[in-house]
């Protein structure tokens, strides 16, 4: 009897370790979307956001005040500038992005 109790024991720890690195592995998309908003040149800088999929349009009024280099180690894929807008490719972390960002700005 005593063997199973440490294969409980064993089992709940590795449990809770695997609960552990799941939620250090988790985004925190509330941090995330302000340093967005940052490397946007702050939220008075953008006129309009919007999400199609996996892209996030911007519509900003100085794109020369924009840090890509920070934007792609915030984890875009792929930048695409046109005029004053930013077409931001972020894959599945779009949405999430754009809601919290509406709520900031």
């Amino acid at each position: 009897m005593n063997i199973w109790l440490q294969y409980i024991i064993i089992v709940m720890v590795l449990i809770i370790i695997s609960l552990v690195i799941i939620k250090l592995m988790k985004k925190d998309f509330s941090v995330e979307a302000n340093k967005l908003i940052n490397y946007l040149g702050g939220k008075d800088n953008i006129i309009n956001a919007e999400c199609n999929m996996s892209r996030f349009k911007v519509l900003l009024k100085d794109i020369s005040i924009v840090d890509k280099d920070a934007i792609q180690k915030l984890g875009a894929k792929g930048i695409v500038e046109i005029d004053n807008q930013l077409k931001i490719i972020f894959g599945k972390d779009a949405r999430q992005l754009k809601k919290y960002i509406d709520d900031i700005i």
